[in-house]
């Protein structure tokens, strides 16, 4: 894929750095997970013309309008390279963080922030702790939910990094908590 990264600079100080993305590039799209760019579509709005990542999820087939010059802002970003998956999996296998003493729902809270995050280390820890408190008593149906997202996001990233199929990520990620 190569790196597309742009250095923006001023005054010679590197203030960030903007990524940019290719028509076929995959990429993670907060809370929703992989897709690829469809296509970069110019479009005007209110009289100013501006420039959209067309990104189309790979699970449901949505289509989400990203304007290029906010990539940063919504935490659109690069598939983890394989070589990240191994830390994902430690995240996955470390002592899940006191949260059973926490209502439900501030619990719940705290989790779907992680997701909208789109960090795969905040999602592994969603997983990881929901799967190890389901273990000890039944989760609230919210908190189900965010325990399938979670895996959902999970599995569709880590078996792209992995490029193998979801069916054998879910497997391998399963033989983790054996």
């Amino acid at each position: 894929m190569g790196d597309k990264s742009k250095q923006i600079k001023a005054n010679d100080d590197v203030v960030s750095t903007k990524k940019e993305f290719s028509k076929g590039d995959l990429a993670v799209y907060p809370a929703h997970g992989v897709g690829y760019i469809e296509s970069i579509e110019s479009k005007e709005i209110n009289g100013d013309t501006m420039n959209f990542y067309m990104m189309k999820i790979v699970e449901n087939g949505m289509v989400i309008m990203i304007p290029t010059s906010n990539v940063e802002s919504v935490g659109l970003r690069e598939v983890i390279p394989e070589t990240e998956v191994p830390e994902v999996y430690k995240v996955m296998q470390e002592k899940a963080q006191g949260a059973d003493n926490q209502t439900w729902n501030r619990r719940y809270r705290e989790y779907m922030d992680k997701i909208k995050t789109g960090s795969i280390y905040d999602v592994a820890e969603v997983f990881r702790d929901l799967f190890q408190l389901k273990l000890e008593k039944d989760l609230s149906f919210g908190e189900r939910k965010l325990l399938d997202t979670a895996q959902n996001l999970l599995v569709q990233e880590l078996s792209t990094a992995k490029d193998i199929d979801e069916k054998a990520m879910m497997q391998e990620i399963e033989s983790l908590f054996n």
